[in-house]
């Protein structure tokens, strides 16, 4: 039976994977509307032949490991249980200590390691070629540096986090989901408040922006939006990459806007200003806040779907995936596995209502910069030294982008007229 099953699962796997590339190299569509050839949208006015031809290569190369890594990932979860893998590294975690927390960080520590050696391939696949189109400019002993940090860090939050959700499986049989939920909504708001001053500092420095009179102008915008900004933050990315990026992070008294040193020196100080008010709407419309409560709602339906599922499927074939009850820690790759499944199946719904709050953003802030010109030549610029592609394919879009595509972004712009 077990034969059988993965079989059967290897084979699904790779016609998905010969789908996802058919679909990606010969059906996708990605050529612009004839009506907008000639446009600001149209990638031939601001990319050069090579750069349209690297940025068709990179961004299919990219969504073709990005669709083959996530089943990939389902199949890694999938095999750990038919096979015994999980179970054996529970008995291992049993048998070193009796203390619950020290058989779940064994447990952890071994589940880690073997997911990084499998899922290795697509994590360095991703890096090689970000830096074969000189997207990335990181040498490898400092990729592999940052690839150890993501390791500690998240093996010490997981074995807080797992070691809490095996222990209210336990005390909390039929309401553990519910329980669970209750729980993540404190740990989530400090995880966010944290982010900024504890987890971001360990892989980039960050430091108040070095331009004043750019920062001035910024700040200005800041006050006329009644942000209660002080500094504006920029972080030292030109070591690892060329791509250009900004963003808010954090929540109250932490948040912060931040300015990759890359965005600084590709952009003038109006294309900033465009890119910092669009940031700042952000803060303005609440959307961090937005997304913490969205997310929090699809937890709770993610949790008491998988608690369903998760008892039915343990019921019913719990000796095939050698899972004696639910609360056991051996059950960690199945509820993975199903987590996963769900993010992946609610990506479209999240990505719909992000690329609606950045639409939002997008109007915020040509409202109050009054500079369609530089707002069209930001993206441009976003897109060539990114090599992103201009016009996505449907399936491509809906699953990955959490921002509307560039065409439509630079197309809505070119349709503003600025007020006398």
């Amino acid at each position: 039976m077990t034969a059988k099953w993965s079989f059967r699962a290897v084979f699904l796997y790779l016609v998905f994977g010969l789908f996802v590339y058919l679909y990606l190299f010969y059906i996708a569509d990605t050529t612009l509307p004839q009506e907008l050839k000639g446009s600001g949208a149209d990638p031939e006015t601001f990319m050069n032949s090579r750069e349209l031809m690297l940025s068709e290569e990179y961004s299919r190369i990219r969504n073709l490991l990005y669709f083959l890594s996530v089943p990939y990932e389902w199949l890694f979860y999938f095999l750990l249980l038919v096979f015994g893998v999980s179970r054996t590294f529970s008995r291992w975690g049993e048998g070193t200590s009796s203390i619950p927390v020290v058989q779940t960080a064994i447990y952890l520590f071994w589940f880690y390691i073997a997911s990084y050696l499998v899922i290795f391939p697509f994590e360095y696949l991703s890096f090689h070629f970000s830096k074969l189109y000189n997207i990335s400019v990181q040498t490898f002993s400092a990729w592999m540096k940052d690839q150890v940090i993501d390791f500690w860090v998240n093996f010490l939050l997981m074995v807080v986090i797992i070691s809490a959700l095996y222990w209210i499986m336990r005390t909390f049989q039929q309401k553990w989901w519910l329980v669970a939920w209750l729980a993540s909504i404190p740990f989530t708001i400090f995880l966010m408040f944290i982010q900024p001053v504890v987890i971001d500092p360990l892989y980039n420095d960050f430091t108040p922006l070095q331009d004043k009179e750019l920062e001035a102008k910024i700040l200005a915008i800041a006050e006329k939006a009644d942000i209660p900004a002080e500094h504006v933050y920029q972080v030292d990315m030109s070591t690892k990459t060329n791509a250009l990026n900004a963003y808010v992070t954090g929540v109250g008294a932490n948040s912060r806007i931040v300015l990759w040193d890359t965005t600084l020196e590709a952009l003038s100080d109006d294309e900033i200003l465009f890119v910092m008010a669009h940031e700042m709407a952000h803060y303005v419309e609440k959307h961090i806040y937005v997304g913490i409560g969205s997310y929090l709602l699809m937890m709770l339906i993610g949790l008491w779907l998988i608690a369903k599922v998760m008892n039915r499927m343990v019921e019913s074939n719990g000796k095939e995936y050698r899972i004696k009850k639910v609360s056991h820690i051996s059950s960690l790759p199945l509820f993975l596995l199903l987590s996963s499944v769900l993010l992946f199946a609610a990506s479209p719904l999240e990505n719909g209502v992000s690329r609606y709050t950045e639409t939002r953003a997008d109007n915020y802030a040509i409202q109050m910069t009054q500079n369609p010109d530089a707002a069209v030549s930001a993206f441009q610029e976003l897109s060539r030294v990114g090599l992103s592609q201009v016009n996505p394919p449907f399936l491509v879009k809906i699953f990955r982008y959490s921002h509307p595509s560039m065409v439509e972004r630079i197309e809505r712009l070119e349709r503003f007229e600025p007020e006398e």
